[in-house]
């Protein structure tokens, strides 16, 4: 709803209680990209219902981000409400090859990728608009994190592209590693930001690996 305005914790909350009411205890959250802020808040403000933690290719530290001041119109009230039911889709329909590129870069896309993923439910125009506020709020969102990784006390798996082309993976995932005592920092070459569509393998291993030291 346009009325809330979702923050990583505030998504972090939504996804919490739905887990409470399907009666899920002590998941092991997986987060990717936008995606590592709302599993880390979840972590955070949940300790005892997380069991473990992995993210993969994720935003935690403050940065410059040259793309934010182009893509957050869409959240825009009146304007970006024109904007997101007229130049938009067309602009993301012939921009998506593109995008995708460069999420994947330096690996390609993979044919899996290219053939299933649904860019037209991507482009419908409330799409456009969440996708725009998350941008909006990636910076403020690592911001008000920043100061609190150092609480986490469940496993914590990192996964990052050494090629990622998106976030910097020594600034970014470099730093969480750091900043998490007994956290485990894994880099694959090779890969973009995509890790999972990359090198699936690896991240289900990584899943394994969180889960096995949960249990011990």
């Amino acid at each position: 709803p346009r009325s809330m305005i979702w923050t990583a914790q505030a998504q972090g909350r939504l996804i919490h209680k739905a887990l409470r009411q399907l009666g899920i205890a002590r998941p092991i959250l997986v987060g990717h990209s936008w995606g590592t802020l709302v599993a880390l808040s979840i972590a955070l403000d949940n300790p005892a219902d997380t069991a473990a933690l992995v993210l993969l290719s994720g935003y935690y530290v403050p940065s410059v981000r040259l793309d934010i001041p182009f893509v957050i119109w869409p959240a825009v009230p009146v304007l970006g409400d024109v904007i997101r039911y007229t130049i938009s889709p067309l602009l993301g329909w012939l921009l998506a090859p593109v995008v995708f590129r460069k999420l994947f870069a330096p690996s390609p896309v993979t044919a899996a990728f290219r053939n299933r993923f649904p860019t037209g439910l991507a482009l419908r125009p409330s799409q456009i608009r969440a996708n725009a506020a998350d941008t909006a709020l990636m910076i403020p969102g690592a911001a008000s994190l920043l100061l609190r990784h150092g609480e986490l006390t469940m496993p914590v798996v990192i996964v990052t592209g050494d090629g990622d082309r998106i976030v910097d993976p020594e600034t970014q995932s470099g730093q969480l590693h750091r900043d998490v005592p007994g956290s485990d920092l894994q880099r694959i070459g090779g890969a973009g930001h995509m890790v999972h569509h990359i090198a699936p393998e690896r991240v289900a291993a990584a899943i394994e690996q969180a889960a096995s030291a949960a249990a011990g």
